[in-house]
């Protein structure tokens, strides 16, 4: 109920309800739900048919999916009932055979199982939650209620399905092929749900998981947790047979923004980003007046160690203008072998919720098309996981790769750099330190060996584009600055960079205006009586914490 009007937004809706004194089986809930499933599929079969289960429901949905192999289907499990033999529910049901009513309720598991945590529940969940709340609240008078609507006979009947449903689809696991997303509660108090997500990624062909730490077992009527968010950062959104990562794309909620921009609110606060911007004069100005306002637009930059500049950059430009920067991204981010080999699985989530797609040729002429504000590094991983002392400096094929492209939907392409990184942090390990570690090569192999292999006909250091860690240690933290150079229009030049050697002369030239701005802000950052933050922070105590804290003349 909390998550219904987000997804009427992208899904036809439909509902399976089983009221109290219902005693339908499991085997008959599945075959009711396999019709619903098949009916939809024959009426619009080139669309995935979703199926949100939570327990017992996500036991419902792996059973049609096993029964259902043809059929394209996408799996959302929310602490599923497939671990019931291993959980606290396994003996609370044979408890329940032995103690009479009302008592029944009174169970603190049994409480949970039954409503889940009231101290979580989000205040925007109307009437019954705010019942629920007002019954928790009065120990005596709840168990009364609860014995009323739940007698003891329906809730014994549920525990008798949950364990036929675990059993039957156990068995059947390896049949599945559906694309899986499971969704585990790290605070489950009835079921084992980290474990059990863990094993089911195991067993599964095609599965994702998303912890979550704090929630409990009824983490669907839990604030703070969004179910269509979730959804569209595991990047299992899709509208037809396979994700087009460019037209499957869902505009950002508020919830979302926020999100975005509360992830980098520590590098914000410690950088305190500087962005200028040229005006077609050539008249350098701090802020975002110089951008064009219409598309499409083709932003070509210098790629900063560890990508530090993307969060800063996109909800910076976002929060100032409106403009919706679309990345084009490594494919590594996409890939879901990449999940495992991550500490935490949600790392790229957020840009997938921002819109970035995978770097293809494909995926820069849907975006163009679109008139969309599009993303490019050059330089790619190599320049954001550069060695020890190669800071600002471009790792860009020696031929043009998006000149004629651009030029083919008239986009103008604007030149940008940023500096700041050596101004956060030192390179402790480098890639060149990392394989002389003792073992390392066997996750290098792992890291990369599924991965999408970029720029193999390049040569020399733009070729290795594969993805590793680095070490950092922090340091002071200096200032973030960007300056978006002068705006290079290619509307009208179509049929004149058809030719290699023009598209490749002025492909030399935005490689020279991105190093320019970089030359121009490591120069210009001297002369910042701000560029350290300690006098950052005495201004903005003087001053209050919305200020606007000065810097160079540009």
């Amino acid at each position: 109920i909390r998550h219904h009007e987000r997804l009427a937004k992208m899904f036809d809706m439909w509902c399976l309800h089983i009221p109290v004194q219902d005693r339908t089986t499991f085997q008959g809930l599945v075959e009711h739900v396999e019709r619903t499933v098949k009916s939809e599929s024959s009426r619009a079969p080139d669309r995935p048919v979703y199926l949100v289960g939570e327990s017992v429901g996500a036991c419902i949905a792996l059973a049609v999916a096993a029964r259902n192999r043809d059929v394209d289907l996408v799996l959302v499990l929310v602490n599923p009932g497939t671990s019931f033999h291993r959980s606290q529910l396994q003996s609370l049901s044979a408890l329940l055979d032995l103690v009479p009513d009302p008592f029944h309720s009174s169970t603190p598991q049994l409480l949970n199982f039954l409503t889940g945590n009231f101290m979580k529940m989000s205040p925007r969940f109307g009437g019954a939650g705010q019942a629920l709340s007002e019954v928790a609240s009065g120990l005596l008078p709840s168990l009364m209620y609860l014995a009323d609507i739940l007698p003891k006979e329906s809730i014994v009947w549920k525990m008798k399905m949950l364990r036929t449903a675990s059993s039957f689809v156990n068995s059947r696991l390896h049949a599945v092929k559906a694309q899986t997303l499971v969704v585990a509660s790290g605070n489950d108090e009835l079921l084992p749900s980290r474990d059990e997500a863990e094993r089911l990624r195991g067993t599964l062909k095609k599965c994702r998981v998303r912890h979550f730490r704090d929630n409990g077992h009824k983490i669907l009527l839990e604030d703070g947790f969004d179910l269509v968010t979730t959804i569209k950062g595991a990047g299992d959104y899709r509208r037809s047979r396979q994700t087009d990562y460019v037209l499957d794309f869902l505009p950002l909620s508020d919830d979302e923004l926020e999100k975005a921009i509360d992830r980098d609110r520590l590098l914000t606060f410690a950088t305190d980003p500087v962005m200028l911007s040229t005006l077609p004069d050539g008249k350098i100005v701090r802020g975002l007046a110089g951008l064009p306002r219409a598309g499409p637009v083709l932003l070509v930059g210098y790629h900063m160690l560890m990508g530090f500049e993307l969060g800063p950059l996109v909800t910076g430009v976002l929060r100032s203008t409106g403009i919706h920067i679309r990345g084009l991204a490594h494919p590594f981010m996409f890939n879901e072998s990449s999940d495992q080999l991550i500490p935490d699985s949600s790392n790229y989530d957020l840009h997938r919720i921002m819109g970035a797609v995978p770097v293809t040729a494909v995926n820069f002429y849907k975006l163009l098309s679109e008139k969309q504000f599009v993303l490019l590094y050059p330089g790619g991983a190599r320049e954001a996981l550069h060695r020890k002392g190669e800071e600002y400096r471009l790792f860009w094929p020696e031929q043009s790769e998006f000149v004629r492209m651009a030029s083919r939907f008239g986009a103008t392409i604007i030149p940008f750099g940023v500096v700041g990184e050596d101004d956060i942090c030192d390179m402790l390990l480098d890639y060149n330190d990392l394989m002389k570690l003792p073992f390392y090569d066997i996750l290098d192999k792992k890291l990369n060996e599924e991965g999408l292999k970029l720029r193999t006909d390049s040569t020399g250091e733009i070729k290795n584009q594969d993805m590793h860690p680095v070490v950092l240690t922090p340091k002071m933290p200096g200032r973030f600055y960007f300056i978006f150079g002068e705006p290079i229009e290619t509307k009208g030049r179509e049929k004149e960079l058809r030719d290699k050697e023009k598209a490749q002369h002025l492909y030399l030239h935005v490689k020279s205006e991105v190093e320019s701005c970089i030359k121009y802000l490591k120069e210009k950052r001297e002369e910042d009586p701000y560029r350290s933050i300690l006098p950052r922070l005495l201004y903005q105590a003087a001053h209050g914490s919305d200020a606007e804290i000065p810097t160079f003349e540009p």
